[in-house]
């Protein structure tokens, strides 16, 4: 079987993140956040990958190349972004069979997505929430689902959709649906034509995770860097203290005195210390530099980026070629105990957690002795000035 791969969005509620990456090729512990969809899919037995690029489509290329662990891999561009049957439509020609639709940028637990992917074609991925309200909502009979409802008042079970399908070869006809309401051409118009011609069946998903908004890129760090096993393959000080899994990797330094929490990534090329508390969950990822005195914990840390002097990050996500200046201090928690507030696309929303720090976008500076409020952002290229306190989102 094939699986289509959706990876062509820039994903703009993730920004400034992904204003030089593609949100699908964000990191997640040991890779980009696809690479996990996609290694589960290649794990369930699917035969090829066909993936859906757009914005900066060269960073998917250059990742998964013409063949991804011995599956052959082949690429479809969607243009404009019109809906998920639109992508899918774009892959048309590449498909010969029944065929899987992924999101790139969710996450599913393994052993259900193969479930899913070994089901008869005409099967959909369906999880479990307490209100599911926001989402797309399946009607279910027994485990044939019935129907699809986009964001209901009343809706007709919890199962939601998650953007995981198995089609019937087909359904390459059936792409050509009217656009919907929103304005988009949307795969569960298809489905539900499926629908009229076969049943089709529900199979749970144990677990899932949407990356849409950057608390849920520390949330995806927290999943995924919990699975890894500790290894240490790069050079390590004697006298720096490793606790639980940890992973160094070869071509990273740890320099004495250091203090790591498990769980906790460094990756090639990455210097941590001397005296350094890091903390898990936190991905350093290459390149960056973590240095004296300086404490982070439940972080990631983007390729390039250096945190060098005397400095505090608690949760928050940096993006790469950053720098924070000597002192530089993240709030993680708010006077009121309320959960942490993020600006995504200009509107302030909860983040759900009552822990979030900051998002730093490429390229951007801190000035010694900064102090950084929770739920600032600070847009690509942004600088402040030395013993500023950032209360507001700063843009470059």
């Amino acid at each position: 079987m094939q699986a289509v791969i959706l990876a062509a969005g820039e994903g703009t509620r993730m920004r400034p993140l992904t204003e030089g990456t593609p949100k699908p090729m964000l990191p997640v512990a040991d890779r980009p956040l696809v690479a996990h969809t996609a290694d589960a899919a290649v794990e369930a037995g699917v035969d090829e990958l066909v993936f859906v690029v757009g914005y900066r489509a060269d960073a998917v290329r250059s990742y998964f190349g013409e063949s991804y662990r011995s599956v052959p891999v082949t690429y479809a561009v969607q243009s404009e972004q019109l809906g998920t049957a639109h992508a899918v439509r774009a892959a048309r020609d590449a498909l010969s069979g029944p065929f899987a639709v992924l999101n790139g940028d969710d996450l599913y637990d393994r052993e259900s997505l193969a479930a899913l992917l070994s089901a008869d074609p005409g099967a959909v991925g369906t999880y479990e929430v307490e209100d599911s309200r926001p989402y797309g909502v399946f009607d279910l009979d027994g485990e044939t689902v019935t129907g699809v409802v986009e964001k209901p008042d009343d809706p007709p079970s919890n199962s939601v959709n998650v953007g995981a399908y198995v089609f019937p070869a087909e359904a390459r006809e059936w792409l050509d649906v009217p656009k919907s309401q929103r304005g988009e051409y949307e795969l569960t118009d298809v489905l539900e034509r499926v629908i009229e011609r076969r049943t089709v069946r529900s199979v749970p998903i144990e677990r899932w995770l949407g990356v849409g908004r950057p608390w849920e890129l520390l949330e995806a760090n927290e999943w995924k860097l919990a699975e890894l096993d500790r290894d240490i393959a790069g050079d390590v000080a004697p006298t720096a203290d490793l606790r639980g899994s940890v992973v160094v990797e070869a071509g990273a330094t740890v320099e004495p005195g250091v203090v790591m929490e498990g769980p906790v990534l460094v990756r090639s090329g990455a210097s941590v210390g001397p005296n350094a508390y890091v903390r898990g969950a936190t991905l350093l990822g290459e390149d960056t530099h973590v240095g004296n005195g300086v404490e982070i914990k439940n972080s990631v840390v983007r390729r390039g980026t250096n945190v060098p002097h005397l400095s505090y990050v608690g949760d928050s996500v940096l993006g790469q070629d950053a720098n924070l200046g000597a002192g530089t201090t993240v709030a993680n928690l708010r006077h009121d105990d309320e959960p942490v507030r993020l600006t995504v696309k200009g509107e302030r929303v909860s983040t759900g957690r009552r822990k979030f720090g900051v998002v730093v976008g490429d390229g951007a500076r801190t000035g010694i002795d900064t102090a950084l409020n929770a739920g600032v952002t600070l847009g690509s290229g942004a600088q402040t000035d030395p013993g500023e306190t950032v209360l507001r989102d700063r843009h470059s």
